[in-house]
């Protein structure tokens, strides 16, 4: 069985087999800290799963808004043309909650409040809390994540 372990005091995911480390990335999640209100950006705790997977083949540094590809790829000169933009590049794991009232349902629901684990910019500083609530991780080792786990893999994003 395969399990998803992002730990936000240390800026890490960790792809774990039959309780076996695989993998550990380094990650960067929300500026706000932790949190599961809507409008928050905060980063989400507890159990989740991956609900989708989108960017199937898309080449790296593919730029999504609305979980849809612009058909561009990003260059870094986009950061000056768009400086408020939270991009979300190459993949996205979409995350839904499994814990009803804590990160499922109502005002706290991880899928209504769009967080993902996904790509982003080369640029970008991992290793420290950065992002608008949503997991960021570097291009290649989305795309490698990604090639791994299936839809359904569960999620524990904890302190």
């Amino acid at each position: 069985m395969l399990l998803l372990e992002i730990c936000i005091s240390t800026q890490t995911l960790s792809l774990i087999k039959d309780n076996h480390l695989i993998k550990k990335y380094v990650i960067s999640t929300a500026k706000n800290g932790m949190g599961e209100e809507y409008g928050s950006e905060k980063t989400p705790l507890g159990w989740h799963i991956i609900r989708a997977k989108i960017g199937t083949n898309a080449p790296a540094n593919t730029v999504f808004i609305r979980r849809r590809s612009t058909g561009e790829i990003f260059i870094p000169e986009f950061i000056k043309q768009f400086p408020e933009r939270d991009w979300i590049l190459t993949r996205i794991l979409w995350l839904s909650g499994l814990e009803i009232h804590k990160n499922r349902l109502g005002n706290v629901d991880s899928m209504r409040r769009k967080i993902y684990i996904h790509g982003s910019p080369d640029q970008f500083v991992m290793g420290t809390p950065e992002s608008k609530g949503c997991i960021r991780m570097r291009n290649h080792d989305v795309i490698e994540l990604f090639d791994t786990i299936p839809v359904g893999t569960r999620v524990l994003v904890k302190e």
